[in-house]
């Protein structure tokens, strides 16, 4: 007589591939690939015409994730405030008629807002704006939103690190930039460790590749070099980051 074969192996790989398909979903490998819409405008006055047309640019991903993109919105007509008794626009098109009206020859606004990465269930937006009104250059401005599509909200850094663990955080990313004084040949530049000495920032990603911290122009280096970036391995992050945002 034929014996049936033995369903003892399936059931021993569907318990050993359980675990993984929970963590999976723990961490939001499973969500679908999240593919955003993009919509760029740009206004100049009426009528006006030439290289020296005031303009404002908004270059713009839409997640259709209602939290995220009120969020978005906000966060990028925060960024248009450059003085401090400037009033937020009450939406991105209002701003666009503002500044145009009071605008100058020559003066410029952009805004973006782009997906950098998608991970384990995060959506990380960086956001990007560039402001001239005359002078030798104009202003940009960087920021992040980290997006945990399980939970519908951002997280700050409050959310990612272990109670009691901002020292030690910002322990890590003094050390992160020393290593970026020394490839950039800065590390024994007595006048330039004076003047640009170590701070903290704001602007936070948590990038699959690590920890991204970025600096605003002027936050820790000349306007030269632009908006400098450290990073911190997630192997030295063990017992600092709160285990759900390591990938």
């Amino acid at each position: 007589m034929k014996r049936s074969p033995s369903l003892a192996p399936f059931l021993r790989a569907g318990l050993l591939l359980a675990p993984l398909l929970l963590a999976g979903c723990q961490h939001g490998w499973l969500d679908p690939r999240l593919e955003p819409t993009r919509k760029v405008t740009e206004l100049r006055p009426a009528g006006c015409e030439g290289e020296q047309c005031p303009l404002v640019n908004i270059d713009l991903q839409r997640f259709e994730l209602p939290a995220l993109d009120e969020l978005v919105d906000r966060r990028l007509r925060q960024m248009t405030l450059n003085a401090p008794d400037d009033r937020l626009p009450a939406t991105l098109d209002a701003y666009q008629a503002e500044f145009l009206a009071r605008a100058e020859p020559g003066w410029a606004s952009y805004l973006q807002a782009k997906l950098r990465e998608q991970h384990d269930g995060l959506l990380v937006v960086e956001l990007s704006s560039y402001l001239y009104t005359g002078g030798a250059h104009g202003m940009p401005g960087r920021g992040f939103i980290n997006f945990a599509r399980e939970q519908n909200r951002a997280v700050e850094l409050q959310d990612m690190l272990v109670p009691g663990k901002e020292g030690a955080f910002w322990r890590l990313a003094e050390q992160a930039h020393w290593r970026w004084l020394g490839e950039n040949g800065l590390a024994r530049d007595a006048q330039f460790l004076e003047q640009w000495p170590f701070r903290e920032t704001g602007h936070v990603a948590l990038l699959e590749s690590g920890v991204l911290l970025k600096y605003d122009v002027y936050a820790i280096a000349p306007y030269s070099y632009g908006h400098p970036e450290l990073i911190i391995g997630y192997d030295q992050l063990e017992g600092i980051l709160r285990e759900r945002y390591r990938p």
